[in-house]
């Protein structure tokens, strides 16, 4: 026991002092056993929202925020076993827009899994991501744990096949936001049927780690922080004694509990959401914001983004938030209660006016 805590002392002390200089959402998550030469660390990057404008010129927002985050990620210590990319690296699905991203994320040290994102997926449905970045749903294991990538982002047929006159304009469709003509995310009954067959090799006191881009639960329709078949991916899900579920997608910071699932949310390198008052000179570039939702500082524009430091033992997620110029928060694992609880806000009597919609 002692190792254990003793490894996450030093793991936090050297992971806070990058993070007094950091600026972009790089999340490290440590999974700590009681054989401490098993420890391992991985990193995210999530939402990067890479937008082509013309020729050779990208949104600079977008793009320069992804290229910090992968030099900063370079310089982590400890260095992660591998990085993930929580998907959305494009914003409209292009080639030019994908090509950029992947040189940019070419630069990482290391393995590097993808998670795809709806902005990636909908103009071609994946054939160009396919050929960067390989499948888009897989497994793999490292030391110990089952790590699943699904994408999550699928929806029904008539609207992906039969509603648009062209790719672009399903494109367009899916990537704006609060849309009477979206249509909400899932996994699917093809992802389904594998998955179960993937977990059936599995031992149930495994920890299990999905990567998804939308959140595996159904939060809210409207902005489509939603999947449709969760109920049945969590199903799935159940027999297993840890499972946490990571994803990207919602650009803020979101936590939850599910029966023996935890999921948690990882911040973007684009935007926090919804949008900032001081975006509005970006206007043009940003999917129309029709829903005005409340912030937890609406007057900081880059609140509900920075630096995230995941601890992870035995399936159990901590989460340390440094956010630029605001209070910092912790969303920690109570073992008591089986969930995950924001450390300061937990309490409706702690908290402001604008938490009151988390």
């Amino acid at each position: 026991m002692s190792t254990i805590d003793n490894s996450r002392r030093n793991f936090i002390k050297t992971a806070g002092t990058l993070a007094i200089g950091t600026t972009l959402p790089i999340s490290l998550v440590e999974l700590a056993f009681a054989e401490s030469s098993q420890n391992f660390t991985f990193a995210y990057i999530s939402d990067a929202h890479i937008q082509h404008i013309k020729d050779n010129r990208f949104v600079r927002n977008w793009d320069r925020g992804l290229i910090r985050a992968v030099a900063e990620t370079n310089l982590l210590t400890p260095k992660p076993d591998f990085v993930m990319f929580g998907g959305d690296l494009a914003q409209l699905g292009s080639k030019p827009e994908l090509d950029h991203g992947a040189e940019i994320l070419s630069a990482l040290h290391g393995n590097v899994h993808y998670v795809m994102g709806e902005h990636d997926y909908y103009l071609d449905l994946g054939e160009y991501w396919g050929k960067l970045f390989g499948p888009q749903y897989y497994s793999f294991d490292h030391k110990g744990v089952h790590f699943v990538v699904l994408n999550s982002i699928k929806t029904y047929d008539d609207w992906t096949f039969k509603r648009w006159p062209t790719a672009e304009q399903r494109m367009l469709e899916m990537a704006d936001l609060d849309n009477p003509n979206g249509s909400p995310f899932m996994v699917g009954e093809e992802q389904r049927v594998w998955l179960k067959d993937d977990l059936d090799k599995i031992d149930k006191d495994t920890p299990v780690v999905v990567f998804s881009h939308s959140p595996l639960q159904k939060i809210y329709k409207g902005w489509n922080f939603w999947t449709e078949d969760a109920d049945q991916v969590q199903a799935l899900l159940q027999p297993f004694n840890k499972v946490s579920v990571i994803y990207g997608h919602v650009h803020q910071i979101q936590y939850n509990q599910i029966g023996n699932i935890s999921f948690n949310s990882v911040m973007a390198t684009a935007w926090p959401w919804p949008y900032p008052q001081a975006y509005a000179q970006a206007e043009q570039y940003l999917p129309k914001l029709t829903v005005p939702m409340n912030r937890a500082d609406p007057f900081f524009d880059r609140d509900a983004t920075g630096w995230q430091l995941i601890n992870m033992t035995n399936g159990n997620l901590d989460l340390n938030y440094t956010l630029y110029n605001n209070t910092s928060r912790i969303v920690r694992y109570n073992t008591d209660k089986k969930r995950p609880e924001d450390v300061a806000y937990q309490d409706e009597k702690a908290r402001i006016v604008p938490q009151t919609h988390y």
